[in-house]
């Protein structure tokens, strides 16, 4: 059963820049304890990495978490949100 006041989401990571990879696994270290999983695809043909994380927290802790990770240099991100 999902904790009370929390959300799933799934937050889209596109990674152009590798040298702010350092600074993104900072940030996601930082939210470990709500993260479920994540996955990590490089795409060499257009040198690019994608990264899923999956995560259950308040909505205030997500929106942080992707403020955070949007504010990285050469990293974009978006989050969709399960209605649970």
């Amino acid at each position: 059963m999902a904790e009370t006041g929390t959300r799933v989401a799934v937050i889209g990571i596109i990674v152009e820049q590798p040298e702010s990879i350092g600074a993104l696994n900072d940030i996601l270290s930082e939210h470990r304890e709500h993260i479920i999983g994540r996955m990590g695809i490089p795409y060499p043909k257009k040198d690019i990495s994608c990264i899923t994380v999956v995560i259950d927290a308040e909505q205030n802790e997500i929106n942080t978490l992707c403020g955070q990770i949007g504010r990285l240099s050469g990293i974009s991100s978006k989050a969709a949100f399960s209605n649970v």
